[in-house]
């Protein structure tokens, strides 16, 4: 099966157990016999994940309905091809020369019927539209393109030219030793050039964004707000035909409600539970919990603008003070790692050298003793701001003082 959920970095399957009707669903028999249904909490605001900066298009489905020139392989985190079956780096990195895969049809959709396969011309037209102000696709749908324009990224490229149908070229102003990983967001996925002439001719723009056409394994068939997002295999795919028909994403329901229909059968994969809900899951014979480190990370933020704490030392002792494996195992139930750095293990540019603070109350009270900090006169934290944060992982990432440990995103 060549179902993509390469953002899914925490998932449960059920094994076994009843079917039930889920009244906002197409027919639930149909889906049993010929796909499965994924249930999540979220929105879809558009189906362009260019044009937003996180959610369930960016999070779940631009993996199944779009490609890009490259990819990051989940287990090794280094950059593989996609689209792009081979890449150059010149000019002592100021410029990337992409040579691009051939035979790479596509989707066929109710509302568009591609006459070629992707080739240069789709590359120019997706990167064009991102980063040139004045190109006639920038400003249709809004002009945002938020995770691109967060990194300035149209201040940093000089141009994009194509050489041939099956190369194109990427100038920058400067070298960028992280311009190979931004390509390989879901950010930078790869639109059809002939379908927004076609839309053009058309005069129907704005479609672009909203009836997709890609060349992932999965297409889109329907969409109901609210409900359910039902996807279709992509019979041309060019890793070859997806052998389950169908995947509907439930959107019917968010926290408990989830949990619940995946214990009575209503959802086969549960995304993104709540770590409160770990322990009920690993105990259940008929799941199965996927689990793994993802890219987010958090941390406790000290004000360095005001005294005692713009001393790197009085930090560092305040750093000895957080037990951070309490913190961890009370609120997010031991799905986490002590963070060594600002970076999360799995980025590219994460420093293997980097040493954890270790939890140390009396060394940290005898650093403090002799910075002449005796006396600290903390703000204690409630009970009810704990609770706060222990809402967070469902919701916000995951996110936890102090340390990293999968995206439940």
């Amino acid at each position: 099966m060549r179902l993509k959920l390469s953002s899914l970095l925490a998932a449960v399957s059920l094994l076994c157990g009843p079917a039930f009707a889920a009244p906002a669903l197409p027919d639930r028999a149909d889906i049993r016999d010929s796909g499965f249904v994924y249930c999540v909490s979220g929105q879809v605001n558009t189906f362009n994940p260019q044009k937003v900066s996180s959610g369930l298009i960016v999070d779940t489905l631009a993996a199944q309905i779009y490609d890009r020139l490259l990819d990051v392989d989940p287990y090794t985190y280094r950059l593989v091809p996609e689209l792009a079956e081979s890449w150059e780096v010149l000019d002592n990195g100021a410029t990337y020369r992409f040579h691009l895969r051939r035979h790479v049809p596509f989707q066929r959709t109710a509302w568009f019927t591609p006459t070629r396969d992707f080739n240069a011309d789709d590359v120019i037209f997706t990167f064009g539209r991102i980063f040139n102000r004045d190109h006639p696709w920038h400003n249709v749908n809004g002009s945002s393109f938020p995770y691109f324009d967060s990194l300035q990224f149209a201040d940093s490229v000089e141009s994009v030219r194509k050489l041939d149908n099956q190369t194109v070229e990427f100038r920058l102003k400067r070298p960028d030793a992280s311009f190979l990983w931004h390509l390989a967001t879901h950010y930078a996925s790869i639109t059809s050039a002939e379908y927004a002439a076609r839309l053009t001719q058309d005069d129907r723009q704005e479609q672009l964004d909203r009836q997709p056409v890609g060349t992932g394994p999965f297409q889109l068939s329907d969409y109901r707000s609210g409900q359910y997002v039902r996807l279709q295999r992509h019979p041309g795919y060019w890793r070859g035909k997806p052998l389950m028909p169908q995947v509907v994403v439930d959107l019917g329901s968010g926290g408990t409600g989830r949990l619940s229909k995946l214990l009575t059968g209503e959802c086969d994969v549960l995304a993104w539970p709540a770590a409160s809900q770990l322990t009920i899951l690993r105990d259940d014979p008929r799941l199965r919990l996927t689990l793994r480190p993802g890219m987010n990370i958090a941390w406790l933020a000290f004000n360095t603008a005001k005294p005692p704490l713009d001393n790197p030392e009085v930090r560092h002792a305040l750093a000895l003070a957080i037990n951070n494996q309490r913190l961890m195992q009370s609120i997010y139930y031991g799905t986490a790692e002590t963070a060594a750095s600002m970076l999360p293990r799995a980025s590219w540019a994460y420093d293997n050298d980097a040493k954890i603070t270790e939890y140390n109350p009396q060394e940290a009270r005898a650093r403090l003793k002799a910075l002449g900090l005796e006396k600290p006169d903390p703000q204690a934290v409630g009970a009810h701001q704990l609770a706060g944060v222990e809402s967070q992982p469902a919701e916000n990432g995951g996110a936890y003082p102090g340390g990293y440990g999968a995206d439940w995103r």
